[in-house]
């Protein structure tokens, strides 16, 4: 970049996409006219990154159709991608880590071309395990910043007990950076203020407001499609034939993983002995 006071930046999006919606696509058209309006950013990135199905969270459909219905989806994108590495781990994977994969990709020279191959280049470099003390190498002073974007719901969800570690936490807001969308019913600044790990990495948090409100979720497509009824302009359109030619998203399908506890409390000994 001609500016060296302009950081490039990859968004990098986690989540079920089950299935993708616009609302999904919209969030990065969001963060890029927000981070690139202060002056200070140019996104030059953007890759989604579908959850593997070791996740089990009730209705999650494979992550084979959740990774395809995700590609057809960013056709039309010029800017963003979608990554299956985390949807093919055969266990789930946290999100933390998720972030500090595609950054050793950044580091390892992947996202040189076009095509983003992390399964080359996952085994070619391994980042030291006091990962949190290495922070200065992910403030973009050395190449792009990983950032990862995601909705108010999920800021949210950082206050649950048990979902989410704390390392984790701090080494998401403190380490790389967080772009959070608002979305309706949730208050991103309440949950700022509701929790001291998140206050204390306050500034590694960009709160970018969506004033045309859209309360589009992957729920309510689902839902409807178990009903019969049309979600054209809530998902794209091939999208929407790809669900109908694979015949996703039944009564069947929603009760997948029913009665089982999500993987991330699974792993915390304080939810399991509650549970």
């Amino acid at each position: 970049m001609d500016d060296p006071e302009v950081s490039s930046v990859i968004l990098l999006s986690c989540g079920s996409f089950n299935p993708i919606t616009n609302m999904h696509l919209r969030m990065f058209e969001l963060a890029r006219d927000y981070l690139e309006d202060t002056g200070k950013y140019k996104v030059v990135k953007g890759i989604i990154s579908p959850v593997g199905d070791g996740y089990q969270k009730k209705g999650l459909i494979e992550g084979c159709h959740r990774v395809e219905m995700a590609k057809l989806a960013t056709e039309t994108s010029d800017w963003i991608t979608v990554d299956s590495w985390e949807s093919l781990q055969p266990e789930w994977v946290e999100t933390a880590k998720v972030i500090r994969h595609h950054y050793e990709e950044l580091s390892a020279g992947a996202y040189d071309g076009d095509e983003v191959d992390t399964v080359k280049y996952g085994k070619k470099r391994r980042m030291e395990e006091n990962h949190v003390e290495a922070s200065s190498h992910h403030t973009g002073r050395h190449g792009p910043q990983m950032m990862l974007l995601c909705g108010a719901d999920v800021l949210e969800s950082f206050t649950v007990p048990n979902l989410w570690k704390h390392e984790d936490l701090a080494e998401i807001m403190g380490c790389f950076g967080l772009v959070c969308i608002t979305r309706c019913g949730s208050d991103p600044f309440k949950s700022v203020d509701q929790s001291d790990v998140i206050w204390s990495h306050r500034k590694g948090i960009h709160v970018v407001h969506e004033w045309v409100t859209n309360d589009i979720s992957a729920t309510h497509v689902r839902r409807a499609l178990r009903r019969g009824q049309s979600v054209r302009y809530l998902v794209p359109d091939s999208v929407i034939r790809y669900i109908r030619a694979h015949e996703l998203y039944s009564a069947e399908s929603e009760q997948k993983n029913a009665g089982v506890t999500l993987a991330p409390l699974q792993r915390c000994p304080a939810a399991a002995s509650s549970s």
